[in-house]
């Protein structure tokens, strides 16, 4: 097994079960049809002004005589952005799938209108990114390091050298509120129309949604959920520190399985590791399952064990994204249908 791929099933089993596995990028729009298409070389009025500048969770504050209009950007990172009418003209990170369909980590964006520079962990073309011309690369940051996601270490130089600032948003150890700020911050320094209607309604929504949540938990505070990512050999338990979704849900007054310190310290806080024929280790009420490609889906576990699960035997299994599209219009439903699952929950555990 080559380093490089040594490396990813680190970094995924760390985010499998707690984290997230995304960045994403923007281009700014301001209504030009051909702009939102993402493939005009025509620059949007947006573009056309400036200065810009922004200061990302890094401290690093990115400057250009104009605001970027070609935006190179992670596949979540740039599905946000464009529920806020920002393109992206290139992204890297899980976007096609074998099938041709859009990963479910590009949300809504039209996957055929962009340059995937990148598929999976560790492919970042080079030359394809040049050729764009990019006046910035968007991703966000899984780490207190600043690590730039899907940006692979061993290029880093050669894209940096390309001579785009970077922009990073920090999802690490904090609360979802605080990133989707920061996101919507991003996409009005890039021209977005922050006080528009879709995204007041949005915002408003994801808002309502979170006193749905609470009330549920509050309700049924014995109700406990175990949130989960599956592979072949694994079953991945997560905490839930670290992770930005889990940690609001549990402000919120979610009840979570959580493994213990001793458990989760060998992935730095983020999941415990157990086998199949251990996967019956915690109770719980409702189980919460990693929706990404990159995971064995519940309906393609075969395993016995699984299907013994109290949760799993009462249909009380909901999805999870642990890498929340950083838009009010797609964090929403993932408070509602928390919320939802908790409300009609049976005691089973």
């Amino acid at each position: 097994m080559s380093n490089a791929r040594a490396t990813h099933l680190s970094r995924r089993g760390i985010l499998a079960a707690g984290g997230a596995l995304g960045l994403g990028a923007v281009l700014a729009a301001c209504g030009d049809d051909d702009a939102k298409s993402g493939g005009s070389d025509k620059e949007t009025t947006a573009a056309k002004s400036g200065p810009w500048s922004f200061k990302d969770d890094r401290g690093t504050t990115s400057k250009a005589d104009k605001i970027p209009s070609t935006i190179v950007s992670f596949i979540g990172v740039a599905a946000a952005l464009h529920d806020y009418g920002i393109e992206s003209k290139g992204v890297f990170g899980p976007t096609k799938l074998k099938d041709g369909k859009a990963d479910v980590q590009a949300g809504d964006l039209d996957i055929s209108k962009v340059t995937i520079i990148g598929n999976e962990w560790g492919q970042f073309n080079i030359e394809k990114y040049a050729a764009l011309s990019p006046d910035v690369l968007i991703t966000t940051m899984f780490d207190a390091a600043g690590t730039l996601w899907y940006v692979p270490e061993e290029s880093k130089k050669k894209i940096l050298a390309v001579g785009a600032p970077t922009v990073g948003i920090s999802v690490y150890d904090i609360q979802l509120p605080q990133p989707l700020a920061r996101m919507l911050e991003l996409a009005k320094s890039l021209g977005a129309d922050t006080s528009s209607a879709t995204i007041t309604t949005a915002k408003k929504r994801f808002e309502d949604a979170a006193a749905r949540l609470r009330a549920a938990a509050k309700a049924k505070p014995n109700i406990k959920v175990l949130v989960g990512s599956a592979s072949q050999d694994i079953f991945y338990v997560s905490g839930s520190n670290l992770s930005v979704d889990l940690e609001y849900f549990k402000s919120l007054g979610v009840n979570f399985v959580e493994p213990s310190a001793a458990a989760l310290k060998a992935s730095g806080g983020w999941y415990e590791n157990l086998s199949w024929e251990n996967v019956d280790k915690y109770g719980a009420d409702i189980i919460m399952m990693d929706n990404r490609t990159s995971a064995i889906q519940p309906a393609d576990i075969t395993e016995g064990t699984w299907k013994k699960l109290p949760a799993v035997k009462a249909g009380q299994v909901i999805a999870r994204n642990p890498e929340p599209i950083l838009s009010y219009a797609k964090c929403a439903p993932l408070l509602e249908d928390l919320a939802k699952a908790i409300e009609n929950a049976k005691k089973v555990s």
